[in-house]
């Protein structure tokens, strides 16, 4: 371990001064979000975005395929929006946050609606699509006007079920676009249409009716299976929405009124009943209980809370009755601030996801090309016209952007979601990438490391104290007493060590004077008193009387001293230290094992520094640093090559996290350091650090493996669909079974088992569908 001295300084006046392209920081517009309708593939999200991005006022536009949403950072008017959607051939909707964020009844109902007709629609397809193809394949020809019979078979399914493709695609032509409708709905009325032509001007010719059919089908499943894996992946928010009180009792003139959590303002008086849910954040104004808030801190152990104390909606008071203030409603409360967190990650896009987004906009016109061309080289090769068209078919079919559209934002809906349940909170997709990458962490200690918070850790009486009962207890008693009145922290620390210990601390001390800079003098039961520091009893004549030793001792282990005299004799002497949090030295290790450096920069001085580094095995301090010093050393890791990540929790910390490649603020501290922070650890609890990196790197993995299958998957089956090896139908299959492999991937990000056999399975029906054709052709 290495320790460097930096120089003493205060706060930096701005702490949002500081920054680069690593962490994001506080942004002046509220972002407006819209639920957008209408999108199947990766190229809309394309489309949507730029259609945005040229609304005077917008800075930014970011849309997501997974969550349906649109995410606008500027100063628009959301009527521009939402007629620019329009405009492009899409549907928008304002989400409202005038509501608890997260809780979207519109969108919900809407999706419960498009899952039934999706669901009604797969049903009558199945019906009429399993005799189309047992009388295609296993009754060739057998029946008299046959064909016409498959033609009424296959045109409700051509034209009913198929019918969002084609007015997809209609409205997509009207826009002068072309998206995954296009494909879907151009191979289907290709193969249908060709074989109406036959069935009526060419008795002799082969008709696709089986394909037709089963092309629309197979991807309005697939569709399906997608959007029930896409409900998974965003469960976390449906979960946390779930948390929140539904009712409060308002108290009106002493009238207990109970009204919807909604309607309750700021500055309402609540009433809570034992073992109801505090419908939002206010503080107490009477009464006492035991709070379980586990759902904001993961402490299982629930709070005491009385007059004064702030409390938290959505945690539980479970034994006593409270009459609370309202100070923060709806979207301004802790939850909503937690659940818009999480929203906000999900919608927004890695680095990764940009170049897939850019890829897609050539991708449609590029497949539409190679289809024409398929045709062209089979017609021209001599082959029949009915083999050419199915062959282009299977091209347009077996081509859909959909899997790369979904590789990279369903990993980091699941990722935020399982984040969010650990106490984890990420700003993005950008976030999540950064984070993986990093391979130094700068720690802050006070509030990080540590408790943040004075803590008496050493009583030890000196032994002349026999005349008064020589022993801890009576040492802490006697100062507790005495520091009673003190409203200085190392003597508000002794009177909380003294109630700990189950020590009454009710004698009132005579005489009280308090000493800048020194201590506290006072009389009490044993005598006249002083607490203080060795300065002070110098002052006043006092001697260490031989006890140099003891005190020296603590210091050298970081300790303030703070020595204790009775009628002018030393009696004994506390040790007061800010303590290192449980879990600390933990995290610590962990991140050594992930191969991650640990420094640890703070303004305390060298001694104190050192020894919570050697509790915790850092392997690098700087002590003495200014708040823009901070920063500095942080530019100075990165031009070192460094990936740094600075976790953090004070104003101080601000610009270091702004900074940062990945700047993380505990939850336990101050807005500001959220705010400039890209990443919070809500418990404020470090070991969540090596949890979030481990999570990240999971995370980036299976976004490339995402994209790797998405590309691999076309790769490799359109020059098969090209060469004639894949049928329509098969094409349609294997079309469908890819989104749903996407999204069954990262659907493993939750660790569940069931997850990963799933997504397996769904890699093994694919090459399953390849092999079998390739061996059924050759």
């Amino acid at each position: 371990m290495s320790v460097v001295r930096g120089t003493e300084g205060s706060l930096c006046e701005d702490p949002t001064l500081v920054q680069n392209g690593g962490s994001t920081g506080p942004v002046s517009e509220e972002p407006i979000e819209l639920n957008i309708t209408g999108m199947t593939c990766a190229s809309c999200v394309r489309r949507v975005e730029r259609a945005l991005s040229k609304v005077e006022g917008v800075a930014a536009a970011s849309v997501n395929l997974a969550t349906e949403t649109a995410t606008v950072q500027g100063s628009s008017s959301t009527a521009s929006l939402l007629a620019a959607v329009e405009r492009a051939g899409y549907h928008a909707t304002a989400v409202e946050h005038e509501q608890a964020v997260g809780q979207k009844p519109d969108a919900i109902e809407t999706q419960t609606r498009q899952a039934h007709r999706h669901l009604v629609d797969i049903g009558i397809g199945t019906a009429l699509s399993m005799p189309l193809v047992v009388l295609s394949l296993g009754f060739p020809h057998s029946l008299s006007h046959e064909n016409l019979l498959l033609l009424i078979l296959a045109l409700p399914v051509w034209a009913y079920v198929g019918r969002s493709f084609h007015m997809g695609t209609i409205q997509g032509l009207r826009h002068r676009s072309v998206n995954m409708d296009t494909l879907v709905s151009l191979g289907s009325s290709v193969a249908f249409l060709y074989s109406a032509w036959v069935t009526f001007f060419d008795a002799n010719g082969d008709t696709y009716f089986d394909s037709a059919a089963a092309i629309v089908t197979l991807i309005l499943l697939g569709k399906y299976l997608e959007a029930r894996a896409r409900g998974q992946a965003g469960s976390a928010i449906r979960r946390l929405a779930g948390l929140s009180a539904t009712s409060a009792v308002v108290l009106v003139d002493g009238v207990e009124v109970e009204v919807p959590v909604s309607q309750v303002r700021s500055g309402d008086v609540l009433l809570v009943r034992p073992g109801s849910k505090i419908p939002v954040d206010g503080a107490v104004i009477e009464g006492r209980a035991s709070v379980d808030e586990s759902m904001i801190s993961g402490e299982s152990v629930p709070v005491d809370h009385g007059p004064g104390d702030e409390v938290i909606g959505a945690t539980i008071a479970l034994d006593g009755a409270l009459t609370v203030r309202a100070a923060r409603v709806g979207k301004d409360t802790a939850l909503a601030r937690i659940i818009r967190l999480v929203d906000l990650a999900q919608s927004e896009k890695a680095p990764a996801q940009r170049l897939a987004d850019q890829i897609s906009e050539y991708f449609v016109p590029a497949v539409l090309g190679i289809a024409a061309l398929t045709l062209a080289l089979w017609l021209i090769t001599g082959h029949p016209f009915a083999v050419a068209i199915i062959a282009a078919v299977a091209v347009l079919v077996v081509a859909c952007p959909c899997a790369l559209g979904l590789a990279t934002p369903t990993a980091i809906m699941v990722a935020s979601g399982r984040g969010a349940e650990n106490g984890i909170l990420m700003r993005g997709g950008e976030a999540l990438e950064r984070l993986s990458s990093v391979n130094e962490v700068v720690l802050d200690k006070t509030g990080t490391i540590t408790v943040g918070r004075p803590t008496v850790t050493d009583v030890i009486p000196f032994t002349h104290m026999d005349d008064i009962q020589s022993a801890e207890g009576d040492l802490l008693s006697i100062a507790a007493t005495a520091e009673k009145p003190s409203e200085h922290p190392l003597g508000r620390a002794v009177v909380a060590a003294a109630t700990a210990a189950g020590i009454s601390v009710n004698d009132e001390a005579e005489d009280f004077v308090s000493i800048a800079g020194g201590g506290v003098g006072a009389t009490v039961t044993a005598g006249r008193v002083i607490v203080g520091n060795e300065r002070l009893l110098n002052e006043r004549g006092i001697e260490l009387d031989g006890h140099q030793a003891e005190v020296e001792a603590l210091e050298a282990l970081g300790r303030t001293s703070v020595l204790v005299a009775v009628d002018g004799s030393i009696v004994g002497v506390l040790g007061i230290a800010d303590t290192v949090k449980e879990g600390s030295a933990e995290a610590v290790a962990e991140l050594h094992q992930q191969g991650i450096e640990v420094t640890m920069v703070t303004g305390d001085n060298e001694l104190v520094a050192s020894a919570i580094a050697s509790q915790t095995g850092i392997d690098r301090v700087l002590a003495h640093v200014r708040p823009e010093d901070k920063a500095k050393e942080v530019r100075r890791l990165q031009t070192l090559g460094k990936v740094v990540a600075v976790a953090g929790d004070g104003i101080n910390d601000a610009p270091a996290l702004a900074q940062a490649d990945a700047g993380i603020a505990m939850g336990t501290g101050t807005d500001v350091a959220m705010e400039a922070a890209a990443i919070t650890l809500v418990k404020g609890d470090l070991r969540s650090l090596p949890f979030a990196i481990n999570l990240s790197k999971a995370t980036v993995r299976t976004i490339r493996q995402n994209l790797f299958w998405a590309f691999f998957y076309n790769v490799i089956l359109i020059p098969l669909a090209a060469l004639g090896i894949i049928n329509p139908m098969l094409a349609a299959g294997a079309m469908a079974l890819s989104s749903v492999t996407v999204v069954s991937n990262s659907l493993r990000l939750r660790g569940t088992r069931q997850a990963t056999l799933f997504a397996v399975a769904a890699l093994v029906v694919v090459a399953g569908v390849i092999g079998a054709a390739a061996a059924l052709k050759l």
